[in-house]
């Protein structure tokens, strides 16, 4: 199985302004508008209906035909952080959603004030087999919010799909002297082995992480 790369980084909205065309940064502008009139009016959200979608959410799913596949996931970052989204709003967007839009929420779940609240969507995420949704799921807002027994197994499941060990976030943080996580490694290093299957690469990485003596971790979390 293809290693998944991890996450890269969002684009902020000036550097998505210098990448585009007339048309799609009018369509950004408009986008964006929706979003903050949508923030600005949360007071006054009807909660008796979950399912009705704001002009700005009709947006979000357009966000790839508007302005790039390649800037789909900043621009939907952008629209979820103006827009202020709520759970509601990021459930009904993930449910609803494309694998690819899925994504974008589980990316932005760190820059919006949720607290553990969005955890089930995380925990959705991890119970897939897309890559693209795991390695979305394991970053920053799990690595803060997830308990020490989801999270390990949030670690092992990178190594059995092939998602890259980098994209977890606060990898070195949480693994470090966690004598748990270093047994369950090598229980599933020792299955591999006895069944005539290869120990994924990034295995021994975070093992040695796992060592209490470990250099303190300098990525952000």
């Amino acid at each position: 199985m293809p290693i998944s790369p991890t996450n890269p980084p969002l684009l902020t909205r000036k550097d998505l302004d210098a990448q585009l065309g007339g048309a799609a940064r009018a369509w950004l502008d408009e986008a964006l508008a929706e979003a903050e009139h949508a923030a600005s009016h949360q007071d006054t959200e009807q909660p008796g209906s979950p399912y009705a979608a704001p002009p700005w959410e009709l947006r979000y799913a357009a966000a790839g035909r508007q302005c790039g596949l390649e800037n789909a996931d900043s621009v939907r970052a952008l629209l979820l952080i103006e827009a202020r989204a709520t759970l509601p709003a990021l459930t009904r967007l993930y449910e609803q959603g494309t694998a690819a839009e899925r994504r974008a929420v589980l990316l932005t779940l760190h820059r919006l004030d949720l607290g553990p609240t969005a955890l089930p969507l995380v925990e959705d995420a991890l119970r897939t087999n897309d890559t693209r949704l795991i390695a979305a799921a394991v970053g920053p807002y799990a690595a803060t919010h997830l308990d020490a027994h989801n999270w390990r197994h949030a670690v092992l499941k990178c190594l059995f799909t092939g998602v890259d060990v980098e994209a977890v976030g606060g990898l070195a943080r949480r693994a470090r002297g966690d004598a748990e996580l270093a047994r369950m490694l090598g229980d599933f290093a020792a299955e591999r082995i006895a069944a005539g299957r290869s120990v994924p690469t990034g295995l021994t990485r975070v093992l040695e992480l796992t060592t209490p003596g470990a250099a303190a971790p300098t990525e952000e979390s």
